[in-house]
Parts: C-alpha cells; structure tokens; sequence
C-alpha cells in the first residue's frame, strides 16, 4: 500500500476521485482496525495516513468552495472593484498620450455574455496596429512604461485578457486544449468587434503562449509575431538534475500542484495584499522611476488576482510539472504558416528557457525569425529595460511597415548572450561534431559560418 499509494494519486484524474479513493480506503482501515488484532508497522502506517487525507480532503473541498464564493462577493478578501478602478487610473495617468478604455462586448465566447476591457492610443494612424497582450497575473497597466513609444507612430492596443483584469471572469473548460482554444475565440472576437484586418501581435510571457496560438488559427490577421519572454514553448527536460535539496521541496510540494498558482492569496484573505508584497515585491521597484507610490503596483496585481480566479484556473489546467506546458509550442511550431514573420526576445537573465528560439529558427530556414536579448534584463523585460525594448519593438514594426520580413535576409545573428550555460554545452557539441573530421582552418570556416548564419544550426 506504501508504493501503491502514490501511484493511486499520480494517476487520480481529479481530487474528486482521490477523494472516493480515500473514502473506500477508508472504510477498508477500519475493517482492518477491526478484525486484524496484529498489524504490522507499515499496516498501521498505511492506516493512519488513510485517515488524515480522508480527513484533509473534505476539509480542503469545503474551504475551497468558501473562498470561490468570497472571492466572488469579495468579503473575505479585499477586492475592490472601485480600488481596482482607481489604481489603474493612477497607473495610466503617468501616460503623455491621448488614450481611451472601454468594455468591447464579444458575445457568448465562454461566459453568457463576455466583456473584454480595453485600452487605445493614437487611434487616428494608419499604420498597422499593434496589439499587445499580456502575461500570467497581469494586467493592461503593466504595459505603462512603453504605450507612449510604442504609440508614436501606430495605433496601439492592449487588452485584459479574458479572465483576468478588469475583463469578464467566465468559467473556462476544464481540459487546456479546450480552454486555450476558448481565449483564441475570445482574442478573435474582440479583433471582430473592432474590425482589425491586420496587425502585428506582441505577446509577454502567458500571452506570448495566447499570440502564437491566436497565430496558428488565425494566421491571415497576423503581419508580424513578437514573442516577449514566452512561456510554454519548452519541452518537460526527460531527467531534470535537480539537488536533494529540490526533489525534496519538489515532492513536499506536489499536493499544491492541485491549487491555482495564487490560490494562497485569496486564501489568506485581508493578509494576501501583505503575501503579494513578500513574493513579488521586486516588481515594485521596476515602476519606481514613473510612479510616485511603488506600492500602487502591488496593489494592482493583487486587485487583479483576488477576484474570481477565472483566467487562473485555465491557466493552471496549461501548466505541467510546476511550470512548464502541457502541450508546448515547441511541438507546433510547423502549425506557424510560414509566411508570418517572428521576432523573439529575451531578458538576458530571464529564468525562460531560450533554447526553442534556436530551434523555431532552425525549423525556418526561409522565414523571417529574428532573436533579441537585452541586456541586464529579467523575465518582465519590458519593465526592466523598457527604452531598449521599445526601440526594438518599434524597429521591428517598421521592418514589417516596410514589407522587410518577408524572409531571413533582415533577421540578424543569433546574440552570442542567447547561448547561456544551459545552451552552450549543446551548441559547442554540434560545432565539435561537425568539425570533428577537418583541420583547423576548415575548423575556423565553419564556425565563423555558423555565426554568420546560424539559421543552419539545428540542435537536438
């Protein structure tokens, strides 16, 4: 029972039917108790744990039944939808363009009648717009630091994606393939509403996820794909070298695996604003140059993360393995119509794995794929160097203005920062393999080759 155990759990499709396997095993330990008068150890081991899950289990459906229905009326946590208002009013208000935000209806996508919250800037050019969508547990607002460069010379669009923000809160599907199809349908009935024929798509993190999904269903909305640090575009590592230390951490955690990744927040009612700080008060300091109070950003992200976890609970359905996807990008990169040009960036210490970069661009050898890593840059790049980021996002919209991306002949070399420790041992193998049988100065040609060209570099 000891080893039966965990595989019961792993295999458990849902806590509902770990919950009737804890039932029934529970009713066999009292029988057990009841006429076996000599047990073992592990018997009673087996015994004992049966009965604290089976007590745990309940008390975790009943609590969590409790907090949806805070989260909803907001009485156990502190949301507020006029504070929520007001931040975001105080958060664009250091903006030197004209913009306008409003609610664009989109029907019947997941909920009855589901609401997209918007924001436009320059409106009136008629250069190709762009629109910009953003990561896990954000929000339009973060995007504060680069509307006025981006929006100098097209129109620029952001938007909550649904289930997040101030967007509709709709109940997803429970299955990621299902969810994931459900915000494409929502991203493209939002770009109907608007009549939006063409547009460059730039998506951070979880929405770089959303555009090139977005991008493989609708590929003839696309002009230009900008990825921002994507998350989900990696495969699960076949044998993770972890330390003691992690496989230790990672196994006392598996059962959180079970909750949305900010489940403790709202769970922790009047205490979340305090949790937020603890676990994300960097990002504080990322807005301390434009916004006078640095805590006006945390108190938007828990705004925005306190209320019903919509957008949270569809993407905990993606999400395999802590953080990686369950159905990454990387395994449909042949679904991308070959004609859409892409540009990826990264931050040069972002903890997102950079090596699928190499291989989209491996994978087209007659495509536009340009790669960027700016410097002394994170995960939320556009935060932490947003001048940099908007110049190569502006450069790379006025490629695309001038009809340059239409093959690799514009995409510049590989960034030698893109080969960091995790990538290079693989990308010196393939240089050591392919020279392996020639001198050195046939040796010299082929490596300088490969960084003049490294569209010919395919590592597996």
């Amino acid at each position: 029972m000891t080893f039966i155990l965990p595989y019961i759990v792993h295999r458990c499709a849902s806590l509902n039917y770990f919950a009737i396997f804890c039932f029934w095993s529970y009713l066999l330990s009292l029988y057990s108790t009841k006429y076996y008068t000599l047990r073992s150890t592990e018997r009673m081991f087996n015994i004992t744990i049966t009965k604290i899950l089976c007590t745990i289990i309940p008390i975790y459906y009943i609590f969590k039944k409790m907090v949806e229905a805070w989260s909803k009326s907001g009485w156990w946590t502190k949301y507020s939808e006029i504070r929520l208002i007001d931040l975001e009013n105080r958060i664009l208000s250091v903006l030197t363009s004209i913009f306008k935000t409003w609610y664009v209806h989109v029907g019947p996508i997941v909920g009855e009648d589901d609401k997209i919250w918007t924001v436009l800037l320059n409106k009136d050019s008629q250069n190709t717009p762009l629109v910009l969508l953003h990561g896990f547990a954000a929000g339009l607002g973060f995007w504060c630091k680069n509307f006025d460069d981006l929006a100098k010379d097209r129109p620029v669009y952001a938007i909550d994606l649904l289930g997040f923000g101030r967007s509709s809160r709709p109940h997803f599907a429970k299955k990621c393939e299902d969810s994931e199809q459900q915000m494409v349908d929502s991203i493209e009935a939002w770009r109907k509403q608007l009549n939006l024929e063409k547009f460059i798509l730039l998506g951070h993190s979880f929405g770089g996820y959303l555009a090139t999904s977005y991008a493989i269903n609708h590929p003839d909305r696309v002009k230009h794909l900008i990825l921002a640090d994507p998350w989900g575009f990696s495969e699960i590592p076949p044998h993770l070298n972890l330390s003691l230390r992690l496989r230790v951490l990672s196994v006392i955690l598996y059962p959180f695996t079970y909750f949305n990744p900010l489940a403790a927040v709202r769970a922790t009612g009047p205490l979340g604003p305090w949790l937020v700080k603890k676990m994300r008060g960097d990002i504080s300091l990322k807005y301390d140059d434009v916004l006078s109070d640095s805590g006006i950003i945390l108190e938007y992200i828990y705004q925005c993360n306190s209320q019903y976890p919509s957008g949270e609970t569809a993407f905990h359905s993606f999400i395999s393995k802590f953080a990686y996807a369950k159905n990454p990008m990387i395994r449909r990169f042949d679904k991308i119509k070959s004609e859409i040009p892409i540009t990826v960036m990264f931050g040069q210490y972002s903890w997102i794995s950079k090596e699928s970069a190499i291989t989209l661009r491996s994978q087209r050898p007659n495509s536009y794929v340009n790669i960027e890593v700016i410097p002394n840059a994170g995960h939320h790049l556009y935060s932490d160097r947003p001048k940099l980021f908007n110049k190569i996002v502006n450069e790379t919209c006025k490629i695309s203005d001038l009809g340059l991306d239409v093959d690799n002949t514009y995409a510049k070399e590989i960034p030698n920062n893109l080969l960091n420790d995790t990538f290079r041992w693989k990308f010196d193998k393939y240089i050591e393999e392919e020279t392996k049988e020639m001198d050195e100065e046939e040796q010299e040609a082929v490596i300088k080759g490969v960084k003049v060209n490294q569209n010919t570099v395919t590592v597996k």
